[in-house]
């Protein structure tokens, strides 16, 4: 850890607060858990979502909080901890152009082969709260309205058990859904008290919430068509952000849709699987 950051670090905990030694110990237990790096800079953020475990606890020492969570004991407080330290930035139609290409470009012929019987998986991994998922569902109820006959699916994954919660609950305030038009927000969701929504049904069958580490297996079947990998890579280092998307590649066929964040860019060796088809968006070769 620099001496800036060392510096700027705060302080409150009865001894002395969320030293050098403890934050190393916080970032490599996270990295392990769920493959985020935290740089130095991070230092005041984790002190501000981790002493409320501490004191969730009734712990005054960031150390002893460690001991705990690296112990036996601590298998209860091991995902709380990552629940904590995850950001759960999101909104509907997030990246429009994705939601555009998906409907114009992804999904014409993979509508055509569900409706001739055909198998679709689409995945929206990291998939927060659920406005990335049920945008995605949104856009394929736009183009067939009669998905949910056919044997097309989304998948959506998160480490979080909170924000799945709240993904399966499918309720939002009507400040959150100002982004719809019209159209979508009738044709997704329906009131459910004063400026308060729920997920229409007929969305809702489409979508399957899963708790999901990327770092550990994954039970899916069969490939996915479409890859929602969006504003999540960010979190992880190169090695794992790389090992990640080969995994993935792994799981999508010849011609199968990767769409990434506005700020990642599939770099190493999966890069040589993919071809760059549009705004951060790429599909995987063949081979």
């Amino acid at each position: 850890m620099t001496a800036a950051a060392a510096a700027s670090r705060p302080a409150a905990a009865d001894d002395g607060g969320l030293s050098p030694a403890a934050f190393e110990r916080i970032a490599g237990i996270i990295r392990a858990e769920a493959g985020i790096h935290l740089d130095d800079a991070k230092a005041s953020l984790v002190y501000a979502r981790l002493v409320k475990r501490l004191k969730a606890l009734g712990m005054t020492s960031f150390e002893r909080y460690c001991d705990l969570v690296q112990s036996a004991a601590g298998a209860v407080e091991r995902p709380l901890m990552v629940e904590a330290l995850t950001t759960n930035y999101t909104f509907f139609l997030r990246e429009p152009h994705h939601f555009e290409h998906f409907a114009e470009t992804a999904l014409p012929g993979l509508a055509a082969r569900a409706a001739a019987g055909g198998r679709v998986r689409i995945w929206s991994a990291g998939c927060s709260m659920g406005h990335e998922t049920y945008s995605i569902a949104l856009r394929l109820l736009e183009r067939m309205p009669d998905a949910g006959r056919h044997d097309i699916r989304i998948l959506a994954t998160d480490i979080d058990r909170n924000v799945l919660a709240t993904a399966r609950a499918g309720r939002y305030d009507a400040a959150t859904l100002k982004v719809l038009t019209p159209a979508d927000l009738d044709r997704g969701f329906r009131a459910a008290g004063p400026d308060l929504f729920e997920v229409r049904p007929e969305l809702r069958e489409l979508v399957a919430f899963h708790e999901l580490n990327l770092l550990s297996d994954w039970p899916m079947r069969g490939t996915f068509d479409v890859v929602f990998f969006r504003n999540v890579a960010i979190y992880f280092d190169q090695g794992v952000r790389e090992a990640i998307w080969l995994r993935m590649a792994e799981r999508m066929p010849a011609g199968g849709w990767l769409y990434v964040g506005h700020s990642e860019r599939i770099t190493g060796e999966p890069a040589a699987l993919f071809s760059h088809a549009a705004n951060t968006t790429y599909r995987r070769l063949a081979g």
